[in-house]
C-alpha cells in the first residue's frame, strides 16, 4: 500500500472515532476544549510525520494559524499551516526548494487533511499582516508544529514589536461591527451562525485578540488577574464558550461539513445530541421541543457572551487608549461619561437597588445618552441578584418603571437595554419565561422577547413626527390619542403567555390584568390595555378571514370591540403587531383590508346602523360621479348594472365599480374573454378584472395562469351576472413588479385571455420546491367546510403550509366536484396561509360529498 495512503486510512479512522465521541455524552462542557485539543493534536502528528517526509530545510519552520494555532480544531474546519522560510532559502534554495515545498503541501491532501497554507518568509509576514488585518489576526496565534525553533520565536519577536494595538484594535473593530450589521445585530436570529453571529464564538475571539495584541493575557483567568474581567466573568465567559463550542462541534459532527448555522433541518439532531426531548417517557408532548430547549439554551448563553464581551471591549478600550473624560453630573448617583452612564460607585446598586430601574429612566430623559459604560454595565451584571421578589413587589420599583414607560423619548432604546442586561425580565417575570422563546409558527422570524420589542419599536414610532410618511393613518390616529404609555404597556404583553400551553391570549391577558392591579392603574386603562391583550389577534383575523362586504359581519366585530376608543387602540396593536412579525408578512393589501375594516366599524359604532340597501346606494352614487368625472356617456352604465345583483355591490368598492363600468359598459355579453389591468389602488400589486362567459372551471383556469405565470393572488371576488357571464377581480402580486408594471400589465391581458380560450383540460399543478423551514417544522394542514348563517352559502376555511399555486391546487379540485366560489380570501403569514372561501354547489348538500371533498383537499395540501 502507499505509505500515503496508509497515513491517510490511520488519520480518517482516528479522527472518525475522535468525532463520534463528540456525539456521545462522554464529551460534555467541562472537555469539550479538550476533545477539540484532541483532534488538533492528530493533525499536528500527521503533519510532523508528513514534514520529516518531505526533508525541507531544518531553518524552516511549520506553522498552526488561525483557530488551528489556538489548538482547538473542529471537526468540519480547515487545517491553515504557514511555511515559514528564513530570509536567504528562495535564493539559495530556488527550484528545487519550490518543489519540496509543493510535494509537501500536496502529500498534506493526499494525506487527508484540508489545508489551507501559505509560505513565506518572517518579512513578508509582517509585510502581508501590516496590510491586511485578517492575516495580521491568523498570525496573532501562530504556534510552532515541527521546524526550527529559533526562527519561530525570532517570528514572534518581530512580529509583537511591529504589533500597534490602537491600530489593531480600531481595525478588528470595524470588522465586528460589519460583521454584526450582517447577521442584523442580534444574537436571536432563529437560524443563527454559532460563530459569527452577535454573541457567538468569533465574538469571544475578537476580546482574545484585543486583549493579547495589547498584551493583557491569553486566556480568561489572565484577563481577570489584570483586572479587565472579575473572577465571576471569568468563570461566565468559559462557562459560554465551552456551550458554544460544543454546539459547534456537534453542528459539525451531524451535518458532516463545516456546517456553523443552527438551521432549521440540524436543530433537533443537535438537540438530541444533548439529550433534549419533544416528549415525555410517558409518550406526552413537552410544552417545549427538543429543539426549542437547545436553542432557548443557545440564546441565553449567546445573550451573556453580547454583555460580557461588549464590558470587556470598553475595558480593554481604555487600557489601549486611556483617555480622560470629562464626567458630568446627571444626579446624584449618575454621570454622564462621553455619552454613557456612569454610575458614581461601584456599590451604586448594592446600596441603592432603586437606582437599577432609576438607571434606564435617567437614559429615557437625558438627551445625547446612547449607552451605558464598562463600569454601570458590570455593576448591572453582578446586581442581577438583586432583582428578586421583594425588588418586583417595592413601590418606588414599580413607579419607576411606569414612569419608564410614560417617557416622552427614549423608551424602545431604554426597553432593549434593559432586555439585553437582563433587567427587563427580572423586574416583569414572565417576560424572562419568554427571553430566547423560539416560535415554529412558519411566520414568526424573531424569538418572542425580539418580536414583542418590535412591536414595540412600531407602536413608538407611530408617535413619532419623523416616522409619520410610513404609515399615515397610524400616526394620524396616535396623533390624539390622550396617554401613548397604555398602547405600548399593550404591545409589551400581547404575547407574553406564548409557550406556556393554552391561549396565549388568554394568558397575557391575565399577566397585564394582575400587572395594572399591582402599579396602580386605574380601572378603565386597566380594562383598556386587558382587552388589547386578550382580542389582539381579532382584528387581523376578521379582516382577513371574513367577507367585509356582509353588514352582519361589521355588526358583530362592532359589538365585539363595544366603542370607538378600544377600536383605535386595537388597529394600531394590529398594524404594529403584523408589522412586527416578519418583514415578509405585512403587504399594502393587508394595510388595506385593515383600514377597510376599521372605518366600517367606525361607521356602526358611530351609530350608523348597518344598511345594506343604504351602503348600496351611496357606493352607486359614488361610482357615477367617478363614471361622469371620466366623460363617460349619460346612463351608459345600466346596460352592465341591470346584469349585476345585490350580492356585486355590496363586495364591491365604488372605485371598482366605475373602473369594471368603464371597461365592459359597451362590451356586456361580448363573445371573447375581457381582461383588463390597473396598478392596485392599494398601492402594491396589480388588480385585475376577468369577463367572460361563465363555465364551470373558469376560476380554476384562471388560477392556473397565475400559477404558471408565477403572480401569487392575494384575494379573489368572484361574481356572476344574471346574463351567465362572470364578473372577477384578483389582487395579484409578482417578484419584481414594481420596475416591470407596465409590461406585466400588457402580459395579463394578452395570455390570460387566451388561456381561457384555449379551454381543454385543467393543467397539472407546478411543482416547486419548499424551503428548509417548511421541511423541518411540516405542518398538517387543516380543512374547515360549514353553512353560511344564512345557509344559501358553505365557507371553506383552509390552513396549510404556503406553496405557489396553492390557490390553483383547491380551485381545481373545486371545479373537479362542480363547486363555484363566490368570494376567496387569501392570508399569508410568512410560510402559512390561512384561506377562506365562500363556495356553493350541489355536492355540498350531500355528507358522504362533503366528507370526501374534505379528505381530497387534506390529501392535496399535504406534502
Amino acid at each position: 500500500m502507499n505509505p500515503l495512503h496508509a497515513l491517510r486510512d490511520t488519520y480518517r479512522r482516528d479522527k472518525a472515532a475522535l468525532v463520534a465521541a463528540l456525539l456521545t455524552p462522554a464529551t460534555t462542557r467541562r472537555n469539550i476544549h479538550q476533545a477539540l485539543h484532541q483532534l488538533s493534536a492528530l493533525a499536528d502528528r500527521l503533519l510532523c510525520r508528513l514534514w520529516d517526509q518531505a526533508e525541507l530545510p531544518a531553518d524552516a519552520a511549520l506553522l498552526a494559524v488561525g483557530g488551528y494555532g489556538r489548538a482547538q480544531l473542529f471537526p468540519g474546519s480547515d487545517v491553515d499551516v504557514l511555511v515559514l522560510l528564513p530570509v536567504d532559502a528562495q535564493a539559495s534554495q530556488g527550484t528545487a526548494l519550490a518543489a519540496q515545498l509543493e510535494q509537501f503541501i500536496g502529500s498534506c491532501w493526499d494525506a487527508g487533511l484540508e489545508i489551507g497554507s501559505s509560505v513565506r518568509t518572517t518579512a513578508e509576514c509582517l509585510e502581508e499582516s501590516e496590510r491586511d488585518v485578517t492575516v495580521q489576526t491568523a498570525l496573532l496565534e501562530a504556534r510552532r508544529i515541527v521546524g526550527s525553533a529559533a526562527l519561530f520565536e525570532e517570528f514572534s519577536r518581530q512580529y509583537r514589536a511591529q504589533m500597534d494595538p490602537r491600530a489593531f484594535m480600531v481595525a478588528k473593530t470595524l470588522e465586528m461591527r460589519q460583521r454584526h450589521n450582517k447577521y442584523e445585530n442580534t444574537p436571536y436570529a432563529l437560524e443563527p451562525n454559532c460563530k459569527e453571529s452577535p454573541g457567538g464564538l468569533r465574538d469571544l475571539q475578537y476580546i482574545m485578540w484585543l486583549a493579547r495584541a495589547a498584551g493583557l493575557g491569553n486566556n480568561w483567568r489572565e484577563l481577570a488577574t489584570n483586572g479587565l474581567a472579575t473572577e465571576l466573568e471569568s468563570q461566565q465567559l468559559e462557562a459560554n464558550e465551552a456551550l458554544l463550542s460544543l454546539i459547534r462541534a456537534r453542528l459539525h459532527a451531524i451535518s458532516g461539513r463545516h456546517e456553523d448555522r443552527l438551521v432549521f433541518d440540524l436543530q433537533t439532531a443537535v438537540a438530541e445530541s444533548f439529550g433534549f426531548e419533544s416528549t415525555a417517557p410517558d409518550g406526552q408532548r413537552l410544552a417545549l421541543r427538543a429543539s426549542e430547549t437547545l436553542m432557548r439554551e443557545y440564546y441565553w448563553a449567546a445573550k451573556a457572551v453580547s454583555q460580557l464581551s461588549h464590558i470587556l471591549r470598553l475595558n480593554i478600550e481604555e487600557r489601549v487608549n486611556p483617555c480622560s473624560y470629562e464626567l458630568v453630573p446627571l444626579n446624584e448617583r449618575f454621570f454622564n461619561k462621553a455619552g454613557m452612564i456612569e454610575i458614581a460607585s461601584d456599590d451604586l446598586y448594592e446600596r441603592h437597588p432603586h437606582a437599577i430601574l432609576e438607571t434606564f429612566l435617567v437614559y429615557g430623559t437625558h438627551v445625547g445618552l446612547t449607552d451605558l459604560s464598562a463600569r454601570t454595565l458590570r455593576a448591572l451584571y453582578h446586581a442581577r441578584g438583586l432583582m428578586d421578589s421583594g425588588f418586583r413587589h417595592d413601590p418606588v420599583n414599580r413607579a419607576t418603571f411606569l414612569k419608564i414607560l410614560q417617557q416622552p423619548s427614549g423608551l424602545t432604546h431604554a426597553m432593549r437595554l434593559m432586555n439585553q442586561t437582563s433587567v427587563l425580565g427580572r423586574y416583569l417575570w414572565p417576560f424572562r419565561r419568554i427571553v430566547g422563546q423560539m416560535q415554529h409558527d412558519l411566520f414568526h422570524v424573531y424569538t418572542v422577547d425580539q418580536h414583542i420589542l418590535m412591536v414595540l419599536r412600531n407602536m413608538r414610532r407611530f408617535f413619532m413626527a419623523e416616522h409619520a410618511h410610513e404609515y399615515p393613518m397610524c400616526s394620524q390616529l396616535a396623533g390624539g390619542w390622550d396617554k401613548p404609555w397604555l398602547l405600548y404597556l399593550a404591545a409589551l404583553f400581547h404575547d407574553i403567555g406564548k409557550g406556556r400551553g393554552g391561549d396565549h391570549s388568554v394568558i397575557g391577558a391575565v399577566e397585564v390584568k394582575r400587572f395594572c392591579r399591582a402599579h396602580g392603574i386605574a380601572k378603565a386603562d386597566a380594562a383598556l390595555v386587558e382587552f388589547l391583550v386578550r382580542e389582539h389577534l381579532s382584528m387581523s383575523q376578521v379582516a382577513q378571514k371574513q367577507d367585509l362586504a356582509d353588514p352582519e359581519v361589521i355588526g358583530a366585530f362592532a359589538q365585539r370591540v363595544g366603542d370607538e376608543r378600544r377600536l383605535t387602540a386595537l388597529y394600531l396593536l394590529t398594524v404594529a403587531d403584523i408589522r412586527g412579525t416578519s418583514p415578509k408578512v405585512w403587504n399594502a393589501w393587508k394595510g388595506k383590508l385593515l383600514e377597510d375594516l376599521y372605518r366600517a366599524t367606525l361607521r356602526v359604532l358611530g351609530g350608523r346602523a348597518p344598511d345594506a340597501a343604504a351602503e348600496i346606494e351611496s357606493r352607486k352614487r359614488e361610482a357615477l360621479v367617478q363614471l361622469a368625472l371620466s366623460a363617460q356617456p349619460f346612463e351608459s352604465h345600466k346596460k352592465l348594472w341591470d346584469t349585476l345583483d345585490v350580492s356585486y355591490f355590496m363586495r364591491h368598492e365604488a372605485a371598482d365599480i366605475a373602473w369594471h363600468t368603464r371597461h365592459l359598459s359597451r362590451n356586456v355579453g361580448a363573445p371573447h374573454p375581457i381582461v383588463r389591468t390597473r396598478k392596485s389602488l392599494a398601492g402594491e400589486g396589480l388588480q385585475v378584472l376577468v369577463y367572460a362567459r361563465d363555465q364551470a372551471d373558469l376560476f380554476a383556469r384562471i388560477c392556473s395562469y397565475f400559477d404558471r405565470a408565477g403572480f401569487s393572488i392575494l384575494d379573489a371576488r368572484v361574481h356572476t351576472a344574471r346574463n351567465g357571464y362572470a364578473l372577477d377581480t384578483f389582487q395579484i402580486v409578482a417578484p419584481a413588479m414594481q420596475e416591470r408594471y407596465r409590461e406585466l400589465m400588457n402580459l395579463v391581458e394578452t395570455e390570460l385571455v387566451q388561456t381561457i380560450e384555449r379551454g381543454g383540460e385543467l393543467p397539472e399543478p407546478t411543482q416547486r420546491r419548499v424551503s428548509r423551514r417548511v421541511k423541518s417544522f411540516p405542518m398538517v394542514p387543516r380543512v374547515s367546510l360549514s353553512p353560511d348563517e344564512k345557509a344559501q352559502h358553505w365557507l371553506l376555511s383552509i390552513s396549510a403550509i404556503d406553496r405557489a399555486g396553492l390557490l390553483y391546487v383547491v380551485a381545481r379540485l373545486l371545479a373537479r366536484h362542480h363547486l363555484s366560489v363566490q368570494l376567496a380570501k387569501v392570508s399569508t403569514l410568512g410560510e402559512r396561509v390561512e384561506d377562506t372561501f365562500l363556495i356553493e354547489g350541489a355536492e355540498l348538500q350531500h355528507n358522504a360529498r362533503q366528507i370526501a371533498i374534505e379528505t381530497e383537499l387534506i390529501e392535496a395540501l399535504s406534502f
